[in-house]
C-alpha cells in the first residue's frame, strides 16, 4: 500500500502532456464550376517549402507530420485560380481542417471553412486513420458522439459494427463474444473493473464529455495484452484543445415508468439513503450495529426526476503548460416490473408475477488533465480521473399475494411468499496515468506510460427479507437460514501498470518502400482484497412465531427489543467474532514484444509476436465449501503471434487480412469458491479447477471510401476457441451456478457490413447522413463430458437431446442504424434518429443434474429474446453561446424477455417466460453555455 501511495503522489506532482510533436492539415476540395463535386488531383502545398500533396479521387487530401507553427497553404489546379490561405495554425497533436472549393475566379476567404480539432475528435481525421491503419480498427470521435446524442462510452460502442449490449447482463458483446473475451484500456493502459462480476469496467461510468474518441481494434496487436479474443476497447480521454475553454450545462428529465401512478409519489428507497449526502455515501454504522439499530423498512424518495450538471474549464499558460478540468454529477431513476420464474430440472422453484425494481443512481466524475511541452521533441502528460457511483436498489417480489417459493410453507396454510432486497452499491474508481513521448532522432521515437489505479467497490449494507404472508399477518421465512439478514461486502483493487515502445525507422524511401521496427513491453500487477459477512436474525421459538401486521413494517418484529427479550437471536458468520468470508488475489502479467512493419508499393505487411507470462493466485477462506481454506494458482507462459496485411487497391479502397493467437484468462471471482447470491436468490460460485481458453482469430476485410466522410466495408471473420469458459448450473446442485470449460472447442464465424453514406449535402437544405451496419454470425460449441482419473463419468455439459450448443451471449443478427440531419442555417439545427437490434441469444446455458441421464434430468437453456431500441436527439443552436438539446432514449420501450422450454415428466414441452420487464422511455431537456 505504501508503494501505491508513493506512486500516486508521484503522479500528482508530475506535470505532463503526452501530445504528438507534429500536427496535420487535412480537408476536402470541391469544384465550384461543377456545383460542388469533388475536385481530384489538385495541388496542395505549403508555401516556401517542398511539402505538398494532391487531392485524391474524392477531393480528400492530408499534409501530415507538420511542425507546429503558422503556414500559408496554397491550392492550385490547371485552368483554375490559385488560392492562398495565410496564417493557418498547426497545433501539435491536432488536425487543422480546411475545406474549400476552387474555380475560375478566386474564392473569398470567408468561403473557406477552417477548424482545428483533436486528431481523434474529427470524423475526417478518424476515417483517415482507419484508412491507413495497420490493424482492423473502427473508431468514433467526440464530434460524432455529440451529433448522436450519446451520453456514455457504453452506448458509444454500440454504434460500431458487430457490437451490441445485453440488457439482461449489461455486458458489451463484440462479434458475439462478451465481457470475458474483451480487454479495456484507457489511453493504451489497462483500467480495472468496478464490479466483482465483470472483467471490464462498466463503460457507462464514462460520460462522453470526458471522451475524445473510442476505438475498437477487432484484430489483435502485440502492443496490447493477449488476454482478449474479440477485441480491445480503448478510450482516449480529453485534453485541452486550443488556448482556453469554459462551458457549463444542465439538463433535467423523466422516465415514463417512474411517472406511473403509485410510483412517482411512492418511489421506494432503502434506509441506506439516509447516509447519502450530495451523491456520496458515508457509512454511519457497522453491519453488526445495523442489524439491531437500523430500520428494516423501505422509505420513499421525493421528486424522482433525472438531472445532470457539468462544468468544463481549461487554459493554456504560456507556450508550454495546459490544464483542463471536467466535472459533472448526475442522478437517474429507473423502475421496472414484470415476471420472474425459476425452473430446476423442469420443476418450478420460484414464481413471481410482480418482480419489481426501484433504482436511483448518482454518478460523479472529475477529470484533471495537465500538460507540459519541454520542446518540440519531448512532451509529457498526466491525468487523474475520479469516478464515484452510488446506486440504491430496492427489489420486491410477491407483494400481490401470488408469490411462490418451493418448500417454504405448506400450501394448506394459505401463505404466499414475499421477497425484499435493499442494497446500496458504492464504487469509487481512481485512475492516474503519466505518458511521455520523446523524439530521439528523425528515425527513432520512444514513448512510455505508467498507471496507478485504485478501486473500492462495496455493498456496505445489503438488507434481505424472505417472509410468508396473508391478509391476517406476516410470518418470517422458515426454509434455510439467514432469511432476514444484513450483509457487508467490500472489494479493494490496487493496480500498477506500465508500457513502453521504441519505434525505429530502418529505412524510408520516396517510392513508398519502408521498414519500421517496434520493440516494447508491458507490465501489470493487480491485487484484490475481498471480504463479505452475513449477519441475520432467526426466531428462537418457531412454534410461537413472531407476526407483523404488514410487509411494509417488518421492523415491527425485527428490532432490538425482540433481541433483548430473546424472541430473536443473532446468527451468521461466526457470530462471536463476526469473521468474514475472504479471498486475496494477485495477478502479475509481464510481456515483451516486437513488430516489423514493411511497406512496398501497395502492400503493408505487419508481423509481430508477444511473449506474455500471466500468473494468478487466489488465497481463499470461505464457509460454503469444505475444506474452507485453500489456494488456487494458475500460470500461463506463451508466445502470441500476429499478422496484419493491407493491400491498397487504389487511393480509396483497401483489402486487409489478419491472423492471431490470443488467450482468455479466468477472473479472480471465477476461481475463488465464494458464493454470491443475487437479489432474485440465484447463487454463483467460483471454480478452482477453471483453466484459461485459447483463441485463433482470422479476418478478411474490404473497405471502400467513396469520399472523405463516407465508408463502405465488408468483413468476414472466423474464431476457434479451445476450452471456452461459460457459466452453467453445477451438477447435482440446487440452483447454484459456476464457471466451467464447457467444451473442447467452439467456433464463431460471420460477416459484417458497414455503410456510412452522405445522402445529400445541399447549400440551403443542409446535410443528411445515413449509417448502417449489419452483422450475421454462426456459432457453435461441442458440449463436454468430464471423467475422473479412473475413467468414470463425473460431469456432463450435455442436456436434453443436445450434445452441441450455440455460444452464450451470441446473436445471429446485429443491426445498428442512424440517420443524421444538420441544417446550414446560421443557428444550426441537428437531428439524429438511431436504432439497434440484436436477435435472440442464449442468456444461460442449459445443464443436467444427472451426468448419466442428461436426457431426462436437465434444465433447458434460457433465451434472451431480440428487441429493437430507438433513440432520438434534437439540438438547436440558440446563439453563439447557447445550445438547447432534447433527447429521447428507448422510444419504442420494448419488452425485454427471457424464455425457457419446460418439459415436465409425462407432459408436452411448453415455453415459459421466466423474466420480463421494460425500461420505460427516458426524456431529457438540457441547455449548455460556452464562454
Amino acid at each position: 500500500m505504501n508503494k501505491f501511495l508513493v506512486l500516486i503522489a508521484f503522479l500528482l506532482t508530475t506535470i505532463v502532456n503526452a501530445q504528438e510533436t507534429t500536427g496535420s492539415i487535412a480537408g476536402k476540395l470541391t469544384d465550384r464550376e461543377m456545383n460542388g463535386e469533388a475536385l481530384p488531383f489538385a495541388n496542395v502545398t505549403i508555401k516556401g517549402t517542398s511539402k505538398g500533396t494532391t487531392s485524391d479521387y474524392d477531393g480528400l487530401y492530408v499534409l501530415d507530420k507538420l511542425e507546429p507553427g503558422t503556414y500559408t497553404v496554397v491550392f492550385s489546379f490547371i485552368g483554375y485560380e490559385t488560392l492562398e490561405i495565410p496564417n493557418v495554425q498547426v497545433v501539435a497533436g491536432k488536425v487543422t481542417e480546411i475545406n474549400t472549393d476552387l474555380g475560375s475566379s478566386a474564392a473569398a476567404l470567408e468561403e473557406v471553412v477552417i477548424t482545428t480539432v483533436s486528431r481523434r475528435d474529427s470524423e475526417v481525421a478518424l476515417l483517415l486513420e482507419q484508412k491507413g491503419a495497420i490493424d482492423i480498427k473502427e473508431s468514433i470521435g467526440s464530434q460524432e458522439l455529440a451529433k448522436l446524442g450519446v451520453s456514455d462510452a457504453a452506448t458509444a460502442t454500440t454504434k460500431i459494427s458487430g457490437v451490441t449490449s445485453s440488457q439482461a447482463s449489461g455486458d458489451i458483446y463484440v462479434r458475439g463474444l462478451g465481457d470475458r473475451y474483451l480487454y479495456t484500456t484507457m489511453n493504451g493502459l489497462p483500467i480495472p473493473s468496478d464490479d466483482i462480476e465483470r472483467k471490464n469496467i462498466d463503460l457507462e461510468l464514462f460520460p462522453t464529455r470526458i471522451v475524445q474518441s473510442i476505438g475498437i481494434s477487432k484484430t489483435y496487436s502485440p502492443r496490447y495484452s493477449a488476454d482478449q479474443a474479440s477485441g480491445n476497447v480503448d478510450i482516449s480521454s480529453r485534453a485541452l484543445t486550443g488556448t482556453e475553454e469554459f462551458s457549463a450545462g444542465i439538463r433535467a428529465g423523466v422516465n415514463t415508468n417512474v411517472l406511473k401512478d403509485g410510483v412517482f409519489d411512492n418511489f421506494k428507497s432503502s434506509p441506506n439513503m439516509n447516509d447519502v449526502d450530495f451523491g456520496f455515501y458515508t457509512r454511519s454504522m457497522s453491519t453488526q450495529e445495523a442489524v439491531a439499530n437500523q430500520s428494516w423498512n423501505t422509505q420513499t424518495t421525493d421528486l424522482p426526476i433525472n438531472y445532470r450538471y457539468q462544468l468544463n474549464a481549461g487554459k493554456k499558460f504560456g507556450e508550454k503548460f495546459k490544464v483542463l478540468f471536467s466535472g459533472s454529477q448526475s442522478r437517474e431513476f429507473q423502475y421496472q416490473t414484470g415476471v420472474f420464474k425459476e425452473f430446476l430440472q423442469n420443476n418450478r422453484e420460484n414464481e413471481f408475477t410482480d418482480a419489481t425494481t426501484y433504482q436511483q443512481t448518482y454518478n460523479t466524475t472529475a477529470l484533471v488533465d495537465l500538460g507540459y511541452e519541454f520542446n518540440d521533441n519531448n512532451n509529457v502528460r498526466a491525468l487523474s480521473l475520479f469516478i464515484d457511483k452510488t446506486s440504491d436498489i430496492v427489489y420486491e417480489a410477491g407483494r400481490n399475494g401470488e408469490g411462490f417459493t418451493q418448500d417454504e410453507t405448506n400450501p394448506n396454510e394459505g401463505y404466499s411468499q414475499f421477497i425484499r432486497d435493499q442494497n446500496i452499491k458504492n464504487t469509487q474508481l481512481w485512475v492516474n496515468q503519466i505518458f511521455g513521448e520523446h523524439k530521439l532522432s528523425e528515425k527513432n521515437e520512444f514513448t512510455w506510460g505508467v498507471g496507478a489505479n485504485l478501486v473500492n467497490a462495496d455493498e456496505p449494507n445489503r438488507i434481505r427479507n424472505e417472509v410468508n404472508f396473508r391478509e391476517d399477518g406476516v410470518i418470517l421465512g422458515r426454509t434455510g437460514g439467514l432469511q432476514q439478514r444484513k450483509t457487508n461486502q467490500q472489494l479493494e483493487d490496487q493496480e500498477i501498470n506500465a508500457r513502453l515502445n521504441d519505434e525505429l525507422k530502418i529505412f524510408e524511401k520516396e517510392d513508398t518502400t519502408s521498414l519500421t521496427i517496434n520493440v516494447g513491453g508491458n507490465f501489470r500487477n493487480k491485487q484484490r482484497d475481498f471480504a463479505s459477512v452475513f449477519i441475520g436474525l432467526d426466531e428462537n421459538n418457531p412454534n410461537n412465531p413472531l407476526t407483523a401486521q404488514s410487509i411494509d413494517n417488518l421492523g415491527e418484529v425485527l428490532n432490538a427489543d425482540n433481541i433483548r427479550n430473546s424472541r430473536l437471536r443473532v446468527t451468521g458468520d461466526d457470530v462471536d467474532a463476526f469473521e468474514y468470508d475472504r479471498y486475496k488475489a494477485d495477478l502479475t502479467s509481464a510481456a515483451g514484444y516486437v513488430t516489423a512493419n514493411y511497406s512496398i508499393d501497395k502492400f503493408n505487411i505487419n508481423v509481430g509476436a508477444r511473449y506474455q507470462r500471466d500468473e494468478l493466485e487466489v488465497d481463499y477462506d470461505v464457509k460454503n465449501i469444505n475444506p474452507n481454506r485453500g489456494t488456487s494458482s494458475k500460470a500461463y507462459d506463451n508466445i502470441y503471434p500476429s499478422l496484419n496485411v493491407r493491400y491498397a487497391v487504389n487511393d480509396n479502397s483497401n483489402i486487409r487480412i489478419a491472423a492471431s493467437k490470443t488467450i482468455t484468462l479466468p477472473e479472480f471471482k471465477e476461481i475463488s469458491p465464494f458464493e454470491y447470491v443475487n437479489p432474485r436468490g440465484q447463487a454463483t460460485r467460483g471454480n478452482v479447477d477453471l483453466e484459461a481458453s485459447t483463441a485463433y482469430n482470422f479476418d478478411l476485410k474490404y473497405e471502400f471510401f467513396p469520399s472523405s466522410s463516407e465508408l463502405l466495408s465488408v468483413t468476414g471473420f472466423y474464431k476457434q476457441i479451445e476450452d471456452p469458459i461459460q457459466k452453467a448450473l453445477t451438477t447435482g446442485s440446487s440452483g447454484v451456478f459456476s464457471y466451467f470449460n464447457t467444451s473442447d472447442k467452439a467456433e464463431v464465424y460471420g460477416v459484417e457490413f458497414d455503410a456510412d453514406i452522405n445522402v445529400f449535402d445541399l447549400e440551403k437544405s443542409g446535410e443528411l447522413d445515413f449509417n448502417v451496419n449489419v452483422t450475421r454470425m454462426w456459432h457453435e460449441q461441442d458440449l463436454r463430458d468430464v471423467y475422473n482419473e479412473d475413467g468414470d463419468l463425473v460431469r456432463t455439459f450435455k442436456y436434453s437431446d443436445k450434445t452441441t450448443s450455440e455460444l452464450q451471449g451470441a446473436s445471429d443478427w446485429i443491426f445498428n442504424a442512424a440517420l443524421n440531419y444538420t441544417t446550414d442555417w446560421e443557428k444550426k439545427l441537428s437531428a439524429n434518429l438511431s436504432a439497434n437490434y440484436a436477435s435472440d441469444k442464449i442468456f444461460s446455458l442449459g445443464s443436467s443434474t444427472n451426468a448419466r441421464d442428461y436426457q431426462n434430468f436437465y434444465s433447458d437453456e434460457i433465451i434472451e429474446k431480440g428487441f429493437v431500441s430507438m433513440n432520438a436527439v434534437l439540438t438547436q443552436q440558440l446563439s453563439d453561446n447557447w445550445v438547447l438539446r432534447f433527447t429521447g432514449k428507448n422510444l419504442l420501450n420494448p419488452d425485454i424477455e427471457r424464455t425457457q422450454n419446460i418439459r415436465p415428466v409425462n407432459n408436452e414441452e411448453r415455453t415459459e417466460t421466466v423474466n420480463s420487464y421494460n425500461l420505460g422511455v427516458t426524456l431529457n431537456l438540457g441547455v449548455s453555455f460556452t464562454f
